[in-house]
């Protein structure tokens, strides 16, 4: 598998072309003498890191084919399953609306969910109390921003049907559908106007700063999505830019907001929003992949629904080292006749899928190395556990 230094390093990898960044000896990417000089750098640099902080816990060693071993960690959906009982029927009570609107914005809060957010909230927050020499039990305003960080995401799925017009969703007809456009994208305003003011009963300033950030880049990121960059050196570090936006935002501020409620240390707080940052783009790179690698009923939405949208995402633009093709494809946004289907046969013919699959893990590596530095927990070990998770998921 390729060894990409570039990605080890730093979370947002600094993206030459991929074709120029990335030189293939042995089975393995090399990099010139400047940039082997900066990793020797960036290896003293943490060395002395860990020195300064003393009262956090030491990196354990993380085997790099494999994420975790330990198969004795707990699971991390039943350490919060008491914690997130009757978590959509308490969403829904604060929905407070009438007929056709409570309608709509109950739709997605089916209790079908995973709740994948809501269980990195929890879990970060359980951690980081015992990290804080209190007891491991959740407190009110940490189970609100669990609740809080679902009703964003999903005001965000009910916008992006919109604006991608998507049929379906999580199995089942959109609410564009059903009710129409212009209902659903006023019912995704509804759900985040109910957020928002669930997030100002909490009464924390930094707490509020910290989640209105997240909605900030949630459009952002949406307009990113809707440009493509001509320059090839810049397409890659755009691409997880908008990712970051689009996904992972909500999962870091998330983290780092109940983080906040129980500790004043800025450097628990930047534990928590990087292991929250990190999960969360491995989880859209490995969902980059399931799009090319998944059928419609695994996946929950058509099979190459990226490329249909016009998105390059991961698989092709590492797929580009082998096909320079697909750059031209990658501009017009895949419009013409046939693009579609070739760049699907392109990207299975390149090692795109592999190497985002590579991308995905170091970003989970990441993680653990940040999750690590806290206290000793069952949260804790639940959180690294969870990568494994991120990285095997099949829909």
């Amino acid at each position: 598998m390729h060894c990409n230094i570039a990605c080890i390093l730093t979370p947002f990898p600094q993206h030459q072309s991929v074709g120029q960044r990335l030189h293939k000896k042995k089975g393995c990417l090399v990099s010139s003498s400047t940039e082997i000089f900066f990793v020797i750098l960036s290896v003293l640099l943490l060395s002395l890191s860990r020195y300064r902080n003393r009262f956090l816990y030491p990196t354990p060693r993380i085997c790099c084919c494999r994420i975790h071993s330990d198969t004795k960690l707990k699971d991390p959906f039943s350490l919060v399953q008491k914690d997130l009982q009757n978590l959509y029927e308490d969403i829904k009570k604060l929905l407070v609306s009438k007929a056709e609107l409570k309608a709509l914005c109950d739709y997605y809060f089916d209790g079908k969910g995973k709740a994948f957010r809501p269980m990195i909230v929890v879990l970060m927050a359980r951690a980081c109390n015992i990290h804080s020499n209190r007891q491991g039990d959740l407190l009110p305003a940490q189970r609100s921003i669990a609740m809080i960080s679902e009703m964003i995401h999903t005001a965000s799925l009910v916008h992006d049907d919109v604006i991608d017009g998507s049929d379906t969703r999580r199995g089942k007809t959109t609410i564009n559908e059903v009710w129409g456009e212009r209902k659903a994208i006023l019912a995704g305003d509804f759900i985040l106007s109910a957020a928002s003011m669930a997030l100002a009963r909490i009464g924390n300033n930094a707490v509020v700063s910290v989640l209105s950030q997240v909605v900030e880049d949630l459009v952002r990121g949406e307009f990113m999505q809707l440009g493509s960059k001509e320059n090839e050196n810049e397409r890659f570090k755009h691409y997880l830019e908008k990712t970051f936006k689009k996904t992972a935002s909500l999962i870091a501020n998330s983290c780092k907001a109940v983080s906040i409620l129980v500790n004043s240390d800025p450097e628990v707080h930047e534990i928590a929003y990087q292991y929250g940052r990190n999960v969360g783009i491995a989880f859209q790179l490995v969902d980059d992949v399931l799009d090319f690698t998944s059928c419609a009923n695994h996946l929950g939405k058509p099979s190459a629904a990226d490329l249909k949208l016009g998105l390059a995402t991961g698989p092709v633009l590492f797929a580009c080292q082998q096909f320079p093709e697909l750059h031209a494809m990658i501009m017009r946004r895949f419009g013409s006749d046939g693009d579609v289907d070739r760049a699907w046969r392109y990207v299975l013919q390149s090692d795109g899928v592999e190497q985002t699959n590579y991308l995905a893990q170091r970003y989970c590596q990441e993680a653990i190395r940040q999750i690590s530095r806290l206290r000793p927990s069952t949260e804790r070990d639940a959180l690294i556990r969870l990568t494994e998770l991120v990285l095997s998921r099949d829909k």
